[in-house]
């Protein structure tokens, strides 16, 4: 049995202004993480595939790891510098995300810091959302079976924390 995962994010000042940040470390090389965070086929393995044409400045996103009822999300690419940084803004209905994440290498670690500005929704469920998917994240890049991340080990366990960083 695995130990229950704990909390890692924190508010910070950043690009999108208060923002969420989560970070994972890997000793993949950079270019291997970027492409697993930006190719629809590796995207897929751990949260979704993206469908369209990226050059146009749009994609749409499908969520892969929700089941077959989430609906599909227009994904607005704002920024993109491989292997190093994209940042996008997502939307389903009235709901808008705007989203971001850098990666940087040193000593054959690399990092991933993921942000999404505090203010689109309750933090108490995004920030137990992101941990999950970027555990997700986790497994694929160490060879193991994402689908063993279960979601009911985040949510709500890790809501209270997530809240209190208001």
């Amino acid at each position: 049995m695995t130990a229950a995962p704990e909390p890692t994010g924190q508010l910070q000042d950043g690009p999108l202004g208060r923002e969420l940040q989560i970070s994972r470390r890997f000793q993949q090389p950079l270019q291997l993480v970027w492409n697993a965070m930006t190719e629809s086929e590796q995207l897929e393995q751990w949260i979704g595939r993206w469908e369209g044409d990226p050059a146009a400045g749009k994609v749409i996103f499908r969520m892969t790891a929700e089941g077959e009822e989430a609906p599909p999300e227009e994904c607005i690419i704002l920024d993109c510098r491989p292997p190093h940084s994209f940042a996008a803004e997502t939307s389903v209905g009235d709901n808008v995300w705007h989203l971001r994440f850098e990666l940087r290498q040193e000593n054959g670690i690399t990092e991933v810091v993921f942000a999404q500005r505090a203010s689109d929704e309750s933090l108490g469920s995004v920030g137990p959302g992101w941990e999950y998917y970027l555990d997700r994240l986790v497994s694929v890049l160490t060879g193991e079976d994402a689908s063993q991340v279960d979601w009911d080990d985040y949510y709500p366990r890790l809501s209270e924390y997530y809240e209190q960083l208001r």
